[in-house]
């Protein structure tokens, strides 16, 4: 890259919805605005105030249904009337939002035309009842598929995805893969307070992951323990350049910096090139390992795109970690729990965390932030001298739009 780029002062709100003791479905909740409000804010406490703070961008999938609220760009100065009159922009890859949101102030920072960006995302999605949710949610796929499958559109297409996988290496086997998986996600969200699934007290999340799923009330081939939850929630980041990191008067040791990105699309009228496969998942990481100049065994820790127990195992057969067919049994030899050999999703995922969709992006990049400069809390891992990179994968629909990150911590 022809500019060094960095990210400061993440912040995450609660992600909120069932597991939450505050969440309940019949009463007030905040709404859009508010998440808003409160992510861009506590960024901007961080690095000074809006008066510093060139450009806005907010990644966000679907509020045109959920909330009945478009044109989110002109949102931004309510967080601060000193962003009034100051770019701002909304973008939209599904699920991936967030992290086209992180690429796009990036490539502010790359152009010259900002030196700060504040870079935030935002779903809120507890606004209506599952089956309509389902038909929204269906949108990032292929809107003339939505009739032919599931009504829970997008658990059925990782439904199959795991279906083939069974047939192909072992119900039992992959079965066990998943549910070491979904044990992960719950016990290192029970270490973040802003997770979905902090106050999860199952005494035994492996025992629940390992029960069949039942087609009859749900998909075929997951249960419920393998997806993420519906959530309504916002993260922020400030994205800097060595000028902005001295705006802001943040020292480097609380940054990361950004040392390679890369966005992929594909043909979201096609169906999956393979069902046991993530092909956009495996291009992303490629193109971003050779941007940063890495490979995999200089990875402290990752954050991928959980929307399910089964893109987590594929996730790991895309990086390189396992050999097709052999991730389930990279999980479950607990190689990704946060003692293992690369932790994966360390405040708990998709799954753990929570999934406000368009905000997952930009939360992925948060944990990363605080894991790689010390501010995790209890959900701290060690980052070895040796492996000082964090790798990030944001997916949106089913492996359509994939953005994938590498940092490192700031020197």
């Amino acid at each position: 890259m022809n500019r060094k780029v960095y990210m400061v002062a993440g912040y995450n709100t609660v992600s909120l919805g069932t597991g939450r003791s505050e969440f309940h479905p019949k009463k007030p909740r905040p709404g859009l605005e508010h998440y808003i409000q409160e992510a861009g804010r506590e960024t901007l406490k961080q690095i000074g105030g809006a008066q510093n703070v060139d450009e806005s961008v907010i990644g966000n999938f679907m509020s045109a249904r959920f909330n009945n609220q478009a044109h989110l760009a002109a949102m931004i100065p309510s967080i601060d009337p000193a962003l009034r009159f100051k770019p701002a922009s909304r973008v939209e890859g599904a699920c991936a939002s967030g992290g086209l949101a992180l690429v796009a102030g990036i490539k502010s920072i790359l152009a010259g035309t900002a030196e700060v960006v504040l870079a935030i995302g935002v779903e809120v999605q507890n606004t209506v009842k599952a089956m309509y949710g389902a038909d929204y949610l269906a949108l990032a796929g292929w809107q003339k598929n939505r009739k032919k499958g599931h009504a829970y559109f997008f658990p059925g297409e990782f439904s199959d995805r795991a279906k083939a996988y069974e047939e192909k290496y072992g119900a039992e086997y992959t079965r066990t893969g998943l549910a070491n998986w979904y044990k992960n996600a719950i016990e290192n969200a029970r270490l973040c307070p802003t997770a979905q699934e902090y106050e999860n007290k199952n005494p035994d999340p492996l025992k629940s992951g390992m029960l069949p799923p039942n087609g009859k009330t749900f998909v075929d081939h997951l249960s419920v323990f393998d997806c993420s939850k519906v959530s309504d929630g916002a993260s922020a980041i400030a994205i800097v350049s060595e000028e902005g990191l001295k705006r802001v008067g943040i020292p480097k040791s609380q940054a990361v910096e950004i040392v390679g990105f890369a966005q992929v699309e594909d043909n979201l009228l096609e169906d999956p090139e393979s069902q046991v496969e993530l092909t956009a998942t495996k291009e992303a990481v490629k193109k971003v390992f050779k941007m940063a100049n890495i490979d995999k065994e200089k990875l402290a820790t990752i954050e991928t795109h959980d929307c399910f127990t089964i893109a987590g195992i594929l996730a790991i057969e895309a990086i390189g970690f396992a050999e097709p067919g052999k991730g389930a049994e990279f999980v479950a030899q607990a190689n990704t729990a946060r003692t293992g050999k690369i932790p994966f999703n360390t405040t708990g995922g998709l799954i753990g965390w929570g999934h406000p969709t368009g905000a997952t992006g930009v939360h992925q990049a948060v944990t990363l932030w605080e894991q790689l400069t010390g501010q995790a809390g209890e959900a701290q891992i060690e980052i070895p001298s040796n492996k000082p990179y964090g790798l990030s994968i944001n997916m949106g629909g089913n492996d359509k739009t994939v953005v994938s990150l590498v940092y490192k911590k700031a020197e």
